[in-house]
């Protein structure tokens, strides 16, 4: 019996492990559901054409409606004001929140940012939507998300698309300027987005 339970506990521990790492589950998507991606000029499609914007790839990769409610040049503080007309407007079932870039651009206290995006998720679970939280690199040598974006997913259960735009903006390949995504940038957005929408409504 002891060997027993010694044999099974790294299977045990594994299980644990993997639990522990498995996204937060969303809703199934109704076939009539409406997807909103919300945000700044990287939600809008800036570098591309409004077919190639990650929002109409996402929408053929996915057969739901998803909606572009992205502002160039927005900041978090004025995304926050405006999300409920939209929330209103679309009702949907599913946000996909990509917001924050402007504010390092513009070199903004990270912390009100914080509590703007943790507003706006308050504000998308009040009108009963399920959110997917991507997080946005801030400029430097090494790009990547800052710390609170992860520290909002887990506080919140929310799936998170970690690294990709970093990914996506640290390929000259991939970039139509410093700090847009192309084309071919946006089709891999699209495509990761499906793949983890699609992974966490199973």
């Amino acid at each position: 019996m002891h060997t027993f339970f010694r044999l099974m506990s790294p299977l045990l521990l594994l299980l644990l492990v993997a639990a522990c790492d498995r996204q937060p589950q969303l809703r199934p998507l109704a076939a009539d559901a409406v997807i909103l991606a919300f945000g700044d000029s990287l939600t809008h499609g800036n570098g591309a054409t409004e077919e190639q914007s990650y929002p109409a790839v996402l929408q053929r990769l996915l057969g739901r409606r998803v909606i572009n409610a992205g502002v160039p040049g927005e900041i978090s503080a004025e995304g926050l004001r405006r999300l409920p007309r939209v929330l209103e407007e679309t009702q949907p079932q599913l946000i996909i929140l990509i917001h924050g870039g402007n504010d390092f651009l513009r070199r903004l206290d990270r912390e009100r940012t914080r509590q703007n995006l943790q507003a706006m998720i308050d504000l998308c679970r009040q009108a009963g939507s399920d959110v997917v939280l991507v997080g946005v690199p801030q400029p430097g040598l090494f790009l990547s998300p800052p710390a609170f974006y992860e520290e909002l997913a887990e506080t919140n259960r929310l799936p998170y698309l970690e690294e990709t735009l970093s990914d996506i903006l640290a390929d000259r390949d991939l970039k139509s300027d410093t700090i847009h995504p192309n084309a071919a940038g946006y089709r891999k957005l699209a495509a990761a987005l499906a793949e983890l929408i699609r992974d966490t409504t199973d």
